[in-house]
Protein backbone atom coordinates (compact mmCIF):
# COMPACT_ATOMS: atom_id res chain seq x y z
CA UNK A 1 0.00 0.00 0.00
CA UNK A 2 1.33 3.06 -0.91
CA UNK A 3 0.47 6.36 0.91
CA UNK A 4 0.49 9.93 0.25
CA UNK A 5 0.38 12.31 3.29
CA UNK A 6 -0.83 16.27 1.91
CA UNK A 7 -0.19 18.32 5.14
CA UNK A 8 1.23 21.14 5.31
CA UNK A 9 2.40 20.35 9.28
CA UNK A 10 6.04 19.06 8.95
CA UNK A 11 5.23 17.62 12.02
CA UNK A 12 2.42 15.59 11.08
CA UNK A 13 3.88 14.95 8.26
CA UNK A 14 6.88 13.19 9.96
CA UNK A 15 5.00 11.21 12.56
CA UNK A 16 2.22 9.67 10.85
CA UNK A 17 5.05 8.84 8.37
CA UNK A 18 7.12 7.35 10.43
CA UNK A 19 3.92 5.57 12.04
CA UNK A 20 3.12 4.35 8.42
CA UNK A 21 6.70 3.25 8.13
CA UNK A 22 6.31 0.33 10.95
CA UNK A 23 4.04 -1.77 8.54
CA UNK A 24 5.81 -3.82 6.19
CA UNK A 25 3.65 -3.01 3.50
CA UNK A 26 3.13 0.25 3.22
CA UNK A 27 5.29 2.60 1.60
CA UNK A 28 5.10 6.32 2.07
CA UNK A 29 5.49 9.95 -0.16
CA UNK A 30 4.43 13.33 2.11
CA UNK A 31 3.85 16.43 0.29
CA UNK A 32 3.29 19.90 2.03
CA UNK A 33 0.56 21.02 -0.01
CA UNK A 34 -1.96 19.79 -3.36
CA UNK A 35 0.34 21.46 -5.83
CA UNK A 36 3.22 19.04 -4.45
CA UNK A 37 1.40 16.34 -3.99
CA UNK A 38 -0.14 16.63 -8.05
CA UNK A 39 3.61 16.74 -8.91
CA UNK A 40 4.30 13.53 -6.78
CA UNK A 41 1.25 11.76 -8.21
CA UNK A 42 2.74 12.23 -11.75
CA UNK A 43 5.54 10.30 -10.55
CA UNK A 44 3.90 7.52 -8.94
CA UNK A 45 -0.32 7.47 -8.66
CA UNK A 46 -0.86 6.34 -4.50
CA UNK A 47 -3.11 3.65 -3.51
CA UNK A 48 -4.47 6.12 -0.97
CA UNK A 49 -4.05 9.79 -0.05
CA UNK A 50 -4.36 10.98 3.78
CA UNK A 51 -5.48 14.45 3.30
CA UNK A 52 -5.49 17.60 5.59
CA UNK A 53 -8.40 20.33 5.30
CA UNK A 54 -6.61 23.63 6.15
CA UNK A 55 -3.60 24.38 3.74
CA UNK A 56 -2.50 27.19 2.40
CA UNK A 57 -2.40 27.37 -2.03
CA UNK A 58 -4.59 25.12 -2.46
CA UNK A 59 -7.06 24.12 0.37
CA UNK A 60 -8.27 20.06 1.24
CA UNK A 61 -11.61 20.62 0.01
CA UNK A 62 -10.56 22.02 -3.69
CA UNK A 63 -7.99 19.37 -4.52
CA UNK A 64 -10.64 16.69 -2.94
CA UNK A 65 -12.83 18.09 -5.91
CA UNK A 66 -10.32 17.88 -8.48
CA UNK A 67 -9.05 14.22 -7.29
CA UNK A 68 -12.77 13.15 -8.15
CA UNK A 69 -13.29 14.98 -10.64
CA UNK A 70 -10.04 13.89 -12.43
CA UNK A 71 -8.70 10.72 -12.01
CA UNK A 72 -10.79 9.27 -8.38
CA UNK A 73 -7.84 8.46 -5.50
CA UNK A 74 -9.68 7.04 -2.23
CA UNK A 75 -9.07 9.97 0.15
CA UNK A 76 -9.22 9.55 3.77
CA UNK A 77 -9.34 13.26 5.55
CA UNK A 78 -7.31 13.80 8.40
CA UNK A 79 -8.86 16.85 10.38
CA UNK A 80 -8.77 18.82 13.61
CA UNK A 81 -11.74 18.41 16.07
CA UNK A 82 -12.81 21.74 16.21
CA UNK A 83 -13.05 24.88 14.19
CA UNK A 84 -13.71 24.86 10.51
CA UNK A 85 -12.21 21.94 10.12
CA UNK A 86 -14.79 20.24 11.77
CA UNK A 87 -17.61 21.52 8.95
CA UNK A 88 -15.40 21.30 5.98
CA UNK A 89 -14.49 17.33 6.74
CA UNK A 90 -18.08 16.62 6.57
CA UNK A 91 -18.37 18.73 3.35
CA UNK A 92 -15.02 16.65 2.56
CA UNK A 93 -16.98 12.92 2.92
CA UNK A 94 -19.91 14.11 0.94
CA UNK A 95 -18.02 14.97 -2.05
CA UNK A 96 -16.12 11.68 -2.19
CA UNK A 97 -13.80 11.34 1.02
CA UNK A 98 -14.32 7.90 2.30
CA UNK A 99 -13.41 8.37 6.17
CA UNK A 100 -12.20 10.46 8.74
CA UNK A 101 -9.51 10.71 11.29
CA UNK A 102 -8.49 12.94 14.01
CA UNK A 103 -5.28 15.68 13.74
CA UNK A 104 -2.93 14.63 16.50
CA UNK A 105 -2.83 17.09 18.69
CA UNK A 106 -0.11 18.59 21.35
CA UNK A 107 2.47 15.58 21.98
CA UNK A 108 1.74 13.80 18.70
CA UNK A 109 5.07 12.42 19.04
CA UNK A 110 3.40 9.97 21.71
CA UNK A 111 0.93 8.30 19.19
CA UNK A 112 -1.78 6.01 21.50
CA UNK A 113 -2.00 2.37 20.24
CA UNK A 114 -5.59 2.88 19.09
CA UNK A 115 -5.27 5.81 16.99
CA UNK A 116 -2.54 3.62 15.23
CA UNK A 117 -4.70 0.95 15.10
CA UNK A 118 -7.58 3.46 13.94
CA UNK A 119 -5.48 5.05 11.38
CA UNK A 120 -3.85 2.14 10.25
CA UNK A 121 -7.18 -0.05 9.50
CA UNK A 122 -8.26 3.16 7.92
CA UNK A 123 -6.53 3.66 5.64
CA UNK A 124 -6.12 0.03 4.34
CA UNK A 125 -9.64 0.09 4.07
CA UNK A 126 -10.15 3.08 2.11
CA UNK A 127 -7.02 1.69 -0.14
CA UNK A 128 -9.71 -1.29 -0.98
CA UNK A 129 -12.43 1.40 -1.77
CA UNK A 130 -14.47 1.16 -5.11
CA UNK A 131 -14.51 4.23 -6.61
CA UNK A 132 -16.43 5.98 -9.04
CA UNK A 133 -15.37 9.25 -10.68
CA UNK A 134 -17.62 12.58 -9.29
CA UNK A 135 -17.94 15.96 -9.52
CA UNK A 136 -19.83 17.67 -7.04
CA UNK A 137 -20.36 21.20 -7.33
CA UNK A 138 -20.26 23.10 -3.86
CA UNK A 139 -23.94 23.96 -4.55
CA UNK A 140 -25.08 20.51 -4.44
CA UNK A 141 -24.67 20.22 -0.46
CA UNK A 142 -26.02 23.11 0.59
CA UNK A 143 -29.27 21.95 1.14
CA UNK A 144 -32.18 23.84 3.22
CA UNK A 145 -32.99 22.84 6.83
CA UNK A 146 -35.81 20.29 7.02
CA UNK A 147 -38.61 21.08 9.65
CA UNK A 148 -39.70 18.77 11.64
CA UNK A 149 -43.45 18.78 12.90
CA UNK A 150 -42.68 16.78 16.27
CA UNK A 151 -46.44 16.85 16.77
CA UNK A 152 -46.98 13.73 14.55
CA UNK A 153 -43.69 11.84 15.38
CA UNK A 154 -41.11 11.09 17.88
CA UNK A 155 -43.39 8.95 19.72
CA UNK A 156 -41.62 6.16 22.00
CA UNK A 157 -41.30 2.57 20.91
CA UNK A 158 -43.19 0.11 23.01
CA UNK A 159 -40.56 -2.54 23.59
CA UNK A 160 -41.53 -5.97 22.65
CA UNK A 161 -44.66 -3.96 20.22
CA UNK A 162 -42.99 -2.24 17.50
CA UNK A 163 -39.79 -2.84 15.84
CA UNK A 164 -36.64 -1.04 16.05
CA UNK A 165 -34.09 -0.74 13.59
CA UNK A 166 -30.35 -1.16 13.80
CA UNK A 167 -27.88 0.03 11.33
CA UNK A 168 -24.00 -0.70 11.38
CA UNK A 169 -21.31 1.02 8.56
CA UNK A 170 -17.69 1.55 8.31
CA UNK A 171 -15.81 2.57 5.26
CA UNK A 172 -17.78 4.45 3.12
CA UNK A 173 -21.18 4.36 5.09
CA UNK A 174 -22.02 8.16 5.15
CA UNK A 175 -23.58 7.89 1.81
CA UNK A 176 -25.35 5.18 2.52
CA UNK A 177 -26.71 6.23 5.54
CA UNK A 178 -27.73 9.45 4.19
CA UNK A 179 -29.34 7.94 0.96
CA UNK A 180 -31.31 5.54 3.85
CA UNK A 181 -32.73 7.98 6.61
CA UNK A 182 -33.72 10.58 3.59
CA UNK A 183 -36.11 7.75 2.70
CA UNK A 184 -37.05 7.38 6.15
CA UNK A 185 -40.84 9.67 6.35
CA UNK A 186 -41.57 11.29 9.55
CA UNK A 187 -43.54 8.17 10.79
CA UNK A 188 -41.09 5.64 10.29
CA UNK A 189 -39.49 3.93 12.73
CA UNK A 190 -37.31 4.35 15.47
CA UNK A 191 -33.01 3.62 14.34
CA UNK A 192 -29.94 3.20 16.32
CA UNK A 193 -26.38 3.48 14.16
CA UNK A 194 -22.91 2.71 14.36
CA UNK A 195 -21.18 4.73 12.17
CA UNK A 196 -17.20 4.38 12.52
CA UNK A 197 -16.11 8.20 13.32
CA UNK A 198 -14.03 9.89 15.66
CA UNK A 199 -15.51 11.31 18.65
CA UNK A 200 -17.07 14.70 17.40
CA UNK A 201 -17.68 14.05 13.63
CA UNK A 202 -20.51 12.09 14.70
CA UNK A 203 -22.45 14.66 16.80
CA UNK A 204 -21.63 17.24 13.38
CA UNK A 205 -22.59 14.27 10.96
CA UNK A 206 -25.96 14.08 12.80
CA UNK A 207 -26.69 17.59 12.65
CA UNK A 208 -26.27 17.36 8.57
CA UNK A 209 -28.19 14.69 8.54
CA UNK A 210 -31.14 16.36 10.41
CA UNK A 211 -30.92 19.43 7.68
CA UNK A 212 -31.80 16.52 5.29
CA UNK A 213 -34.39 14.51 6.29
CA UNK A 214 -37.65 14.47 7.28
CA UNK A 215 -36.97 12.44 10.50
CA UNK A 216 -34.98 13.84 13.76
CA UNK A 217 -31.40 12.81 13.74
CA UNK A 218 -29.25 13.39 16.25
CA UNK A 219 -26.42 11.98 18.72
CA UNK A 220 -26.88 9.72 21.20
CA UNK A 221 -27.02 10.50 25.00
CA UNK A 222 -27.18 7.97 27.72
CA UNK A 223 -30.85 8.20 28.67
CA UNK A 224 -32.46 9.01 25.42
CA UNK A 225 -36.02 7.12 24.52
CA UNK A 226 -36.03 5.74 21.27
CA UNK A 227 -39.11 7.04 19.16
CA UNK A 228 -40.90 6.54 15.55
CA UNK A 229 -39.64 9.44 13.64
CA UNK A 230 -35.73 9.51 15.36
CA UNK A 231 -32.88 8.09 14.37
CA UNK A 232 -29.75 8.30 16.82
CA UNK A 233 -25.89 8.32 15.95
CA UNK A 234 -23.61 6.84 18.47
CA UNK A 235 -21.20 9.15 19.71
CA UNK A 236 -17.66 8.70 18.57
CA UNK A 237 -15.18 6.90 21.18
CA UNK A 238 -18.41 5.17 22.77
CA UNK A 239 -20.37 2.52 22.65
CA UNK A 240 -23.97 2.24 22.17
CA UNK A 241 -26.73 -0.02 23.39
CA UNK A 242 -30.58 -0.89 23.03
CA UNK A 243 -31.85 -1.17 26.79
CA UNK A 244 -35.68 -1.89 28.07
CA UNK A 245 -36.66 0.28 30.07
CA UNK A 246 -40.52 -0.60 31.53
CA UNK A 247 -42.24 -0.60 28.60
CA UNK A 248 -40.01 1.76 26.06
CA UNK A 249 -36.75 1.49 24.83
CA UNK A 250 -33.84 3.85 25.78
CA UNK A 251 -30.36 4.12 24.77
CA UNK A 252 -27.22 3.13 26.99
CA UNK A 253 -23.86 4.77 26.21
CA UNK A 254 -20.79 3.82 27.68
CA UNK A 255 -17.35 3.77 27.40
CA UNK A 256 -15.20 0.31 27.41
CA UNK A 257 -12.23 -1.24 25.08
CA UNK A 258 -12.15 -1.47 21.36
CA UNK A 259 -14.73 -4.26 20.23
CA UNK A 260 -13.51 -5.65 16.37
CA UNK A 261 -11.25 -2.69 16.52
CA UNK A 262 -13.81 -0.19 17.21
CA UNK A 263 -15.43 2.28 19.50
CA UNK A 264 -18.38 2.10 18.87
CA UNK A 265 -18.65 -1.31 17.79
CA UNK A 266 -21.69 -2.50 15.78
CA UNK A 267 -21.41 -5.55 17.53
CA UNK A 268 -22.38 -4.06 20.79
CA UNK A 269 -25.53 -2.85 19.55
CA UNK A 270 -26.47 -5.63 17.09
CA UNK A 271 -25.60 -8.01 20.55
CA UNK A 272 -27.53 -5.79 22.40
CA UNK A 273 -30.78 -5.09 20.42
CA UNK A 274 -31.13 -8.98 19.89
CA UNK A 275 -31.18 -9.07 23.61
CA UNK A 276 -33.73 -6.09 23.85
CA UNK A 277 -35.71 -6.46 20.94
CA UNK A 278 -35.72 -9.81 19.70
CA UNK A 279 -37.48 -10.41 16.96
CA UNK A 280 -39.08 -7.10 16.54
CA UNK A 281 -36.07 -5.51 15.21
CA UNK A 282 -34.09 -5.16 12.04
CA UNK A 283 -30.63 -5.02 11.52
CA UNK A 284 -28.66 -3.61 8.31
CA UNK A 285 -25.08 -3.89 7.80
CA UNK A 286 -23.52 -2.15 5.58
CA UNK A 287 -20.07 -1.19 3.49
CA UNK A 288 -17.14 -0.95 5.56
CA UNK A 289 -14.02 -3.07 5.77
CA UNK A 290 -13.33 -6.28 8.32
CA UNK A 291 -15.76 -8.28 10.21
CA UNK A 292 -17.16 -5.68 12.78
CA UNK A 293 -21.28 -6.32 13.14
CA UNK A 294 -20.79 -9.77 11.51
CA UNK A 295 -21.19 -11.72 14.91
CA UNK A 296 -23.75 -9.17 15.98
CA UNK A 297 -26.10 -9.66 13.46
CA UNK A 298 -25.91 -13.77 13.21
CA UNK A 299 -27.46 -13.19 16.78
CA UNK A 300 -30.00 -10.98 15.95
CA UNK A 301 -31.00 -13.57 13.50
CA UNK A 302 -30.98 -16.34 15.90
CA UNK A 303 -33.02 -13.60 17.70
CA UNK A 304 -35.51 -14.09 14.60
CA UNK A 305 -34.62 -10.22 13.87
CA UNK A 306 -35.03 -9.73 10.14
CA UNK A 307 -31.52 -9.14 8.70
CA UNK A 308 -30.46 -6.96 5.92
CA UNK A 309 -26.76 -6.92 4.19
CA UNK A 310 -26.25 -4.22 1.26
CA UNK A 311 -25.02 -6.17 -2.13
CA UNK A 312 -21.24 -6.05 -3.00
CA UNK A 313 -22.07 -3.77 -6.34
CA UNK A 314 -23.33 -0.52 -4.30
CA UNK A 315 -21.03 -1.47 -1.38
CA UNK A 316 -17.84 0.82 -1.32
CA UNK A 317 -16.22 -1.95 0.21
CA UNK A 318 -17.76 -5.25 0.73
CA UNK A 319 -16.05 -6.56 3.97
CA UNK A 320 -18.56 -5.86 6.56
CA UNK A 321 -21.70 -7.03 4.66
CA UNK A 322 -19.46 -10.33 2.70
CA UNK A 323 -18.56 -11.83 6.32
CA UNK A 324 -22.16 -11.24 7.63
CA UNK A 325 -23.57 -12.83 4.54
CA UNK A 326 -20.69 -15.91 4.73
CA UNK A 327 -21.65 -16.33 8.47
CA UNK A 328 -25.36 -17.00 7.87
CA UNK A 329 -26.45 -13.89 9.01
CA UNK A 330 -28.53 -12.48 6.52
CA UNK A 331 -31.93 -12.77 5.77
CA UNK A 332 -31.78 -10.29 2.61
CA UNK A 333 -29.55 -8.73 0.49
CA UNK A 334 -30.22 -5.94 -1.33
CA UNK A 335 -28.46 -2.92 -3.36
CA UNK A 336 -28.31 0.28 -1.17
CA UNK A 337 -31.65 1.86 -2.98
CA UNK A 338 -33.77 -1.48 -2.06
CA UNK A 339 -32.59 -1.15 1.76
CA UNK A 340 -34.96 2.04 2.60
CA UNK A 341 -37.95 0.40 1.47
CA UNK A 342 -36.94 -2.80 2.63
CA UNK A 343 -36.86 -1.54 5.92
CA UNK A 344 -40.33 0.06 5.80
CA UNK A 345 -41.70 -3.45 4.64
CA UNK A 346 -39.81 -4.74 7.49
CA UNK A 347 -41.15 -2.55 9.92
CA UNK A 348 -44.64 -2.51 8.83
CA UNK A 349 -44.18 1.48 8.08
CA UNK A 350 -44.39 1.20 4.71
Amino acid sequence: MHVLIVDDSAVVRHTVAALLSQEEDVSVEVAADPFIAMHKMRGRRPDVILLDIEMPRMDGLTFLRKIMADDPVPVVICSAVSGPGLKQSLCALEQGALDIVTKPKVGVREFLYESSVLLIDALRAASRAQLRRRSVPESAVRLQPQSHDNAQVNRPLRAGIETVVAIGASTGGTDAIREILMRMPPEGPGILIVQHMPELFTAAFARRLNEMCAIDVREAADGDTVCRGRAFIAPGNRHMRLRRAGNQYTVEVTDGPLVARHRPSVNVLFNSVSRAAGPKAVGVILTGMGDDGADGLKEMKLARAGTIAQDEASSVIFGMPGKAIARGAVDEVLSLDHIAPAILRMTGAA
